[in-house]
């Protein structure tokens, strides 16, 4: 249905310049909001930025394939993810589905297949389940918030619930100080009892598991003011 998802985000990983500026075209003609990725070398950090809603993934790129690719976005988000390819062997097709893929249209295909089938997955995906993308990126580090996880260099780890409501909140306000109430105030929301000293505690400790990543002084201390990304 044109124009019902204006507000969704499509995510096109093609290396051949001209198609993915016809599907962007088409996309935007449809109301939705695109973009494309010019690095192929860094297609997961393009997608952690973007945060978009649909992924339509080419197989065949440069460096890395689409289904590596997929594999990476797996790992911190069950996005829908469109593979498209002039491949189109069962093996392929078995490959697709089982990195994770959610259809397969082969090239050469027609525009309005191709809208019929992302307009299909958004309703089956988001109508249903309302289960957007959920997580935060900044200078590599990627926060689940599904899972309360944070993912740096391929790296893991869970977070307690005060230690990811802290990391979610200077994340969400990167760049700015947030003080020292306003995290205890969040905290609060989650009825957790939080005074000074027990977010002082809860600093260090997410401080430290940060470092274990390789994040250094992720967060910064302002005295007097509170803490801030940066």
């Amino acid at each position: 249905m044109k124009g019902r998802f204006l507000m969704v985000k499509i995510m096109i990983v093609e290396d051949d310049l001209k198609m993915r500026e016809i599907i962007l075209e088409n996309i935007v003609k449809w109301g939705f909001q695109g973009t494309y990725v010019q690095d192929f070398n860094n297609v997961f950090d393009d997608f952690a930025k973007y945060e978009p809603h649909l992924v339509l993934m080419d197989i065949n790129l440069t460096t890395y394939d689409g289904f590596y690719w997929c594999s990476k976005i797996r790992e911190v988000s069950k996005v829908p993810i469109i593979f498209i390819s002039s491949r189109n062997t069962n093996m392929d097709i078995i490959m697709a589905v089982n990195m994770g893929g959610d259809d397969f249209i082969q090239k050469p295909f027609s525009l309005d297949v191709l809208m019929a089938k992302i307009n299909a997955l958004l309703r089956r995906t988001y109508n249903y389940t309302n289960d957007f993308l959920s997580i935060i990126e900044h200078k590599g580090a990627v926060l689940n918030l599904k899972d309360s996880t944070v993912l740096f260099k391929d790296k893991k780890l869970e977070l307690t619930k005060n230690e990811f409501k802290i990391l979610y909140t200077l994340m969400k306000d990167k760049g700015n100080i947030v003080s020292r109430d306003m995290i205890m105030r969040a905290l609060w929301e989650d009825e957790s009892f939080v005074d000074d000293n027990t977010l002082t505690v809860n600093i260090n400790r997410l401080r430290k598991k940060l470092e274990d990543l390789g994040l250094i002084d992720y967060i910064q201390t302002k005295k007097g003011q509170g803490y801030v990304i940066l």
